[in-house]
């Protein structure tokens, strides 16, 4: 009695911890934005096929086991073929094919007029500077209309970071002396968390920022009501980088 006790607080506690990491304001499992519920939708179709393989391959082994002498009587050669490359094929071509398609539908197309927001990643901080809001720049605070297409132009000023809001988008890169450009779009109005996913420092585990997403009527207001000022600037901080074309979008 015993035993089985601790095996089923052991799965009870393994369903837990799995239940808790499809939630929360990092998780890419809980989208908030069409970009993000499609990468959601991938890993779980993903998962899935993951699941068939392996059925797939214990299936096969059950057999083996159970019959030894039908698994003798297949020679070498077709163990290779059927099981190294049949297996595989009957769920790898479509999951391959399928990833590729999302893969186009990650970034939407630019089909309508979109709000632009130039990101600025420096060590170890983020400004948002909003031209079509009177110029405004927030630091560490980045404001999106609630239902609208975003246009966001990435780079940096130091060293490379990665701009990532998990339940909105897929992360990209700022990159110094280029502008990366991607679209991005939140589903309601609400507060979120961005994050720079890439190592940056000692100081990369705080370059965190906050997102606000406000109807669309009531965004430019929310903008204005933020004080404007950037944070001190270092020695080795470099001129933002002009007439840098950016990135098209596809």
């Amino acid at each position: 009695m015993p035993r089985k006790r601790g095996a089923r607080a052991i799965q009870l506690g393994g369903i837990t911890l799995g239940a808790a990491g499809c939630s929360g304001p990092l998780s890419t499992l809980d989208p908030a934005g069409p970009s993000a519920a499609v990468v959601a939708d991938m890993f779980w179709i993903m998962t899935a096929g993951g699941f068939v393989l392996f059925a797939l391959v214990m299936a096969l082994f059950a057999m083996v086991y159970l019959r030894p002498t039908w698994g003798r009587r297949v020679g070498p050669y077709r163990w290779i073929v059927y099981g190294g490359l049949g297996l595989p094929a009957i769920v790898l071509p479509p999951l391959v094919a399928y990833s590729l398609w999302v893969g186009e539908r990650i970034w939407p197309t630019p089909e309508r007029d979109a709000v632009r927001i130039e990101v600025v990643g420096q060590m170890w901080f983020w400004s948002f500077h909003y031209p079509d809001h009177g110029g405004h720049t927030t630091v560490d605070i980045i404001h999106l209309p609630a239902g609208e297409p975003v246009e966001v132009e990435l780079t940096s000023l130091d060293i490379i970071h990665s701009f990532w809001i998990p339940r909105v988008a897929p992360k990209r890169d700022n990159i110094p002396g280029q502008v990366n450009v991607m679209r991005l779009q939140a589903d309601e109005p609400g507060r979120l968390e961005g994050v720079c996913a890439e190592f940056c420092g000692l100081g990369h585990t705080d370059m965190r920022f906050e997102v606000r997403v406000h109807p669309p009527d009531e965004m430019e207001a929310a903008i204005l009501a933020e004080p404007q000022g950037f944070p001190p600037q270092t020695p080795e901080t470099q001129p933002t980088p002009e007439g840098l074309a950016p990135e098209p979008l596809r």
